[in-house]
């Protein structure tokens, strides 16, 4: 069961296709909230959520804050769950909340739009390879709002991202077998 874990949709089971997605835990995302809210970076945050599947991490978010919140996954039953997940989050959230999904791949949103981040959270499928996970990062570096903080969630077993130019390892965090490197915007 995925659940939304705090804020006005605390709580919320969320729904999750039958096959294709790895949603992340809520230990992992309740470990990574707390750090992000520490910091002060969800309330009112633009985030972008990337390989979304159930929505979980964009979700969580918005519950906890964001005011606009884009979830992009390619798979179609991913983009079914997040829309259907996304009513039920917009429908217990009552500050202004701007929430889209986007039915294709994060290269073609990315390559599309013109809109700009604070936050961004990158969680493929661990079958993506490394060499899709560097041309993602660097079509998302002219998207980001300034300081702002990219999420890249894999297995242990997966190398550290090539970040590109504009993107600089920020930490890195492991809970069982997934860990979550976190990068900043820096001067471009």
């Amino acid at each position: 069961m995925t659940r939304i874990i705090a804020g006005a949709a605390g709580s919320l089971t969320l729904r999750v296709p039958k096959s294709g997605t790895r949603p992340t835990s809520d230990r992992v995302r309740e470990a990574l909230f707390s750090s992000l809210e520490s910091r002060g970076l969800v309330d009112d945050a633009a985030v972008l959520d990337l390989y979304a599947g159930t929505g979980a991490l964009g979700l969580e978010a918005a519950s906890r804050g964001a005011t606009d919140v884009v979830l992009v996954d390619r798979a179609a039953p991913a983009a079914s769950a997040c829309r259907e997940n996304a009513r039920a989050v917009k429908q217990r959230v009552r500050h202004n909340l701007e929430l889209d999904v986007h039915a294709q791949s994060a290269l073609g949103y990315l390559r599309g739009t013109a809109r700009s981040f604070d936050l961004v959270f990158i969680d493929p499928p661990y079958e993506v390879d490394e060499p899709e996970i560097v041309e993602v990062l660097e079509a998302l570096v002219p998207h980001l709002a300034p300081e702002a903080l990219v999420v890249v969630e894999r297995s242990t077993r997966s190398p550290e991202p090539e970040w590109p130019d504009g993107l600089e390892a920020w930490s890195k965090r492991t809970y069982g077998d997934t860990v979550a490197w976190e990068a900043v915007l820096v001067a471009r």
